[in-house]
């Protein structure tokens, strides 16, 4: 008899089936706990941490807080956490920073922008799962073919570096050599989505952009304000401040005395997620990314009162969809 799958594992301890995306400069601690504390996922990038030493003092922190929740709270345990890597050239900390993932047994990494199996390897020596992002099938396959254990297709429609292909075209393409853990990204926002992309065949969806609205999320007030005013219309796709595309908030375009309907396009490789790269720089901290899901935020909240309403949007959609298919087993 085989034990459970990873994503069967990890769904039996999660309240939803949702891991929270890991948000350059957004995520932090207090975020993570708050996701984890409230049934999901919570993850964050280790370049966020800065100086790099700040980040043993963040995984302490978390492995610590959701320790003592589990532990006052047997009936409603911590979900796991996750920590993102770069694994670019340019990623001058990767080393260190991985180095740290294993030290303290980080229980799921996410590697984005490259497969290296070195990278898969160190996790998996202490029992680790790691997570790989892809916009395409040539990417998920070299990604499975050097060790990683699951895969997010990053569809159209979601923050950050996203891709162009619709999910339902990547997930049936994804699926049809992969049977591992799966996450979908792209505008999910709703407790509906989350039901809709494992109709797909996803065993998880990956929220991010639903988060940045939240107390715990570390935004400007201003951000939060935008996120609750803005819809799908106003996010503009380019690659212009990062070398690869993303989606982002017209309006801090606008803000930044650019006119967002003629951005011209960037040199690829010139991207830099090094200690000193483009991650400092102004357009990162004034351009604001974001997914086109959020035109459901409509107020700044706990991230606890975000899940309830996810939580109530998903049982009411399964429960319709159960109904429907009981009547029609009926006729």
């Amino acid at each position: 008899m085989t034990g459970p799958t990873i994503a069967q594992s990890l769904k039996a301890k999660l309240r939803l089936p949702i891991i929270g995306s890991p948000m350059f400069i957004i995520s932090n601690p207090k975020l993570v706990i708050a996701q984890c504390k409230a049934g999901i996922i919570g993850s964050f990038p280790a370049l966020n941490a800065r100086p790099k030493e700040l980040l043993d003092d963040w995984l302490s922190e978390i492995k610590e807080t959701l320790a003592e929740h589990t532990a006052r709270h047997p009936e409603r345990p911590a979900a796991p956490f996750a920590v993102n890597q770069i694994v670019h050239r340019s990623n001058d900390r990767l080393e260190h920073d991985l180095a740290l993932c294993v030290k303290h047994k980080v229980p799921i990494v996410i590697t984005s922008l490259g497969a290296r199996p070195e990278v898969n390897e160190a996790i998996h020596s202490y029992g680790g799962i790691v997570f790989h992002d892809v916009i395409n099938i040539q990417h998920a396959r070299k990604a499975i073919e050097k060790g990683a254990d699951g895969l997010i297709a990053v569809c159209a429609g979601a923050g950050g570096h996203a891709g162009t292909l619709s999910p339902f075209a990547l997930v049936q393409e994804i699926r049809q050599f992969f049977d591992g853990p799966l996450l979908l990204s792209g505008s999910i926002a709703t407790g509906r989505a989350v039901l809709a992309a494992e109709a797909m065949g996803a065993d998880f969806a990956y929220a991010g952009s639903v988060f940045i609205a939240t107390e715990e999320a570390n935004a400007s007030e201003g951000y939060k304000r935008c996120i609750t005013e803005a819809r799908a219309e106003d996010i503009i796709y380019t690659n212009l401040f990062t070398g690869i595309h993303g989606n982002y908030l017209r309006q801090s375009i606008e803000a930044a005395g650019l006119d967002p309907a003629n951005l011209p396009q960037s040199d690829p490789s010139k991207m830099n997620f090094g200690s000193g790269g483009n991650q400092d720089a102004k357009a990162w901290r004034d351009i604001w990314g974001c997914g086109q899901g959020i035109g459901v935020v409509d107020k700044v909240e706990p991230v606890a009162a975000v899940i309830d309403r996810m939580e109530r949007e998903y049982n009411a959609a399964r429960a319709a969809l159960l109904g429907t298919r009981d009547a029609l087993a009926a006729e």
